[in-house]
């Protein structure tokens, strides 16, 4: 074992010297206590090491212990359903070790339980020809996903052996004979190096949209299976609960949440909430298939940089198996100031705002792991990985560094807006801000599916919401008199789509989620209104006499959006009721139905 001398210690920043046998990304123990680091930079035989726990009490003359590996995540059955920190210790385990509530320093424990027996089942036989990312066999690790092990990256050969029975992650479990006639012993476990993307056969473009139940999302700014997004937004605008939301519902087979750098209850709140929501598609708890990365902004601001890489890396390994997966990273504003942080320590010259220059294309880095592709292995297997980040620029001014990096990168632009939170209104996405380069191509698929003109619905909806922000200026400018009939019906419909379509209650149990098909009756049955409405104007009726006609109507319309999902064929009669109350107006002359 080779040692290397603390010569300095800066917060989280160490440097060491007689280290000229190590490299950059290297995992250090560092002084008595051998708290971990990684190698950041090298100058000459002097290290500099970023150490993942805190460094107080630290200092010059202390042993560096060098391990010669790189920061690495533990890929087997058992990391389902865990919380880990930034560097994959799993929390539960690490407070039983300790019997604390805090994170004791030095503290060596494993990723993943190696006692724990797990039943595997092979989908190999003797004789077989394998190669990288073939399945060898699987294991039901939680009700919702079935674990695909495979062969590791750059490992092929013949089948000599395979078992089946129990093991733990570290047995035998399967023996291959390469080409040189050399026998390669394979584990459940696998090791991977955090910042190297894991490999792929091809990658494909994203093609189908990701379905969230939220139908500001759905509706104007989806984002596809393997695409990236970004939610930026001031303090209270809602950007957690977002992203809770799209973790709770969205239609994929595994979620990866890393909080990273925001408050410890935010934490605390999925993991009261998330064992007592039920999958809609699996009947079991949300938490079967979920994984948890916790890095608050109460623990070491360094493992905070290393932590979203622990989940792109989870999430890859998982998608290598087939699997759909979204990772949220909760917020990258966060992990930015850590950056930030250790490049003002390493003296290096800054960027904008005091990040560092390398800013953009570390965020690149990141955000690029997502995607759509054909895994490695003959089987050729799709996975994708759907990235979501949260962004907390300061006052909510999107016009600083990690905002405007992140949009260079994203296709998806999820605005949060201060006054629309203010409003009350959540999702407080702002409509006229936000975007989707995946909405041509999502409406598309989308009319085809569902055998409707979604496009044309949608197109018309955002064409009101635009003709109202024009009208307001009118209004404000010379009051709500000056407008005819149809502009202050266009003005009443597009508070029906903000309020009654847009705005939804996270906290409400029907409300929280809509499906597809709800969202086009709900929207049809608004746009109808429209239709109607100005077909009655053009034929004589009066504004004030359609809109007291129609109470009942609209009335319905607006508690629609708290019917539950096995009744919404009751939107489909509103709509019934909506026609012959309009006829009933004409009919009278347009005398009041309510007079």
């Amino acid at each position: 074992m080779q040692y290397g001398e603390i010569v300095k210690v800066s917060g989280p920043l160490v440097l060491a010297k007689n280290m000229e046998n190590a490299n950059i990304q290297d995992i250090c123990h560092v002084g008595d206590l051998e708290l971990i680091g990684e190698i950041i930079e090298m100058r000459g035989d002097v290290a500099s090491i970023q150490v993942y726990e805190e460094t107080s009490g630290v200092g010059p003359g202390e042993k560096v212990k060098m391990t010669g590996n790189p920061l690495v995540v533990e890929l087997a059955p058992g990391i389902m359903s865990q919380m880990f920190d930034g560097i994959q210790r799993p929390l539960d385990t690490f407070q039983k070790v300790t019997q604390s509530n805090y994170l004791k320093r030095g503290v060596h424990i494993p990723s993943l339980d190696r006692e724990k027996k797990w039943l595997f089942q092979p989908t190999v036989v003797v004789g077989e020809v394998l190669e990288a990312g073939d399945v060898i066999g699987i294991v039901e690790e939680t009700t919702s996903v079935l674990h695909k092990v495979m062969v590791p990256y750059q490992v092929s050969g013949t089948v000599i052996s395979i078992e089946t029975g129990e093991f733990n992650i570290e047995e035998t479990i399967c023996t291959l004979e390469t080409e040189s006639g050399a026998l390669k012993k394979l584990s459940m476990l696998q090791k991977w190096p955090v910042r190297r993307a894991r490999p792929f056969a091809r990658k494909e473009k994203p093609t189908h949209p990701l379905i969230t139940g939220q139908r500001v999302i759905d509706t104007f700014f989806p984002v596809a299976k393997g695409g990236a997004a970004a939610v930026p937004g001031p303090f209270g605008a809602g950007k957690t609960v977002v992203q809770h939301q799209i973790a709770k519902w969205s239609d994929v087979d595994i979620v990866v949440y890393v909080g990273c750098g925001e408050r410890g209850n935010e934490m605390t709140d999925v993991m009261n909430e998330f064992p007592e929501l039920i999958d809609p598609t699996t009947g079991e708890s949300i938490m079967a298939r979920t994984i948890l990365i916790a890095n608050t902004s109460n623990m070491p601001v360094a493992a905070r940089e290393a932590s979203i890489y622990t989940g792109i890396t989870i999430a890859e390994y998982f998608r290598d198996m087939g699997y759909s997966v979204a990772i949220m990273a909760d917020s990258t504003s966060r992990w930015a100031e850590a950056l930030r942080e250790m490049s003002g320590r390493l003296e290096e010259m800054p960027g904008d705002e005091g990040y560092p220059a390398y800013l953009g294309s570390r965020l690149a880095e990141y955000y690029e792991r997502a995607g759509k592709v054909v895994a490695l292995g003959q089987e050729g297997r799709e996975g994708s990985i759907t990235a979501i980040g949260a962004v907390s620029p300061p006052g909510g001014d999107t016009s600083e560094p990690v905002t405007q990096n992140t949009l260079r990168i994203v296709k998806v632009f999820w605005g949060l807006d201060a006054l629309l939170a203010q409003k009350r209104h959540f999702p407080s996405i702002n409509w006229l801000s936000s975007y989707s380069l995946y909405l041509n191509d999502m409406s598309k698929q989308l009319d085809q599916e569902m055998n409707a003109p979604w496009s044309k619905m949608v197109t018309e909806a955002m064409t009101i919401l635009q003709e109202e922000s024009k009208l307001e200026e009118i209004v404000r400018l010379v009051g709500i008199d000056t407008l005819s009939d149809t502009d202050r019906l266009t003005l009443d419909v597009a508070r029906s789509i903000r309020e009654d379509y847009l705005q939804q209650n996270a906290f409400d149990e029907v409300d929280t989620f809509t499906s597809r098909d709800k969202q086009y009756k709900m929207l049809h049955l608004i746009l109808s209104f429209n239709a109607e409405g100005r077909r009655a104007l053009s034929l004589g009726a009066y504004y004030q006499e359609l809109i007291d006609g129609t109470v009942i109507v609209r009335d319905r319309i607006a508690r629609m959006k708290y019917i539950p999902e096995d009744k919404i064929a009751q939107i489909d009669k509103y709509e019934i009721l909506l026609k012959e109350t309009i006829q009933k107006i004409l009919e009278d002359g347009g005398a009041s139905i309510n007079a």
